[in-house]
């Protein structure tokens, strides 16, 4: 991941609903204010605020004052360095796991001495 966009805050972020809930109403209606962001939900202004404040520090939206307001927007290269974080992370999962079933396929086990080791080599069974 880049620099400008730490894993863990962006995963903390998103862990929490209205959290996601805030960041598909800004992908639908870009520029809000969190006042016109409470009016569409079940929450205070104040809870709106501290959950943009998490958004905005973890690079997933931006703010700009226009005048007195406001405004949010959804940062989609904040998501995408992410998205692009966990393709890799399964792209290399999906390898290994592609692997271990030629090798089971292939009659192959894994030496009990390398149980449990990272980097395993398989052996041909006797």
């Amino acid at each position: 991941m880049t620099a400008v966009v730490d894993a863990d805050r962006v995963f903390a972020a998103l862990a929490d609903p209205r959290r996601r809930e805030l960041l598909e109403l800004l992908g639908r209606t870009p520029g809000c204010s969190a006042s016109s962001l409470a009016a569409r939900l079940p929450v205070s202004r104040q809870a709106v605020a501290q959950h943009l404040a998490v958004l905005v520090d973890s690079s997933l939206v931006s703010r700009r004052r226009v005048g007195r307001e406001v405004l949010f927007s959804v940062r989609p290269e904040g998501l995408t360095a992410t998205a692009d974080w966990l393709t890799g992370r399964a792209a290399a999962w999906r390898e290994r796991l592609e692997f271990l079933k030629r090798e089971v396929e292939a009659g192959n086990r894994l030496p009990a001495a390398a149980r449990g080791k990272p980097q395993l080599r398989w052996v041909k069974d006797a």
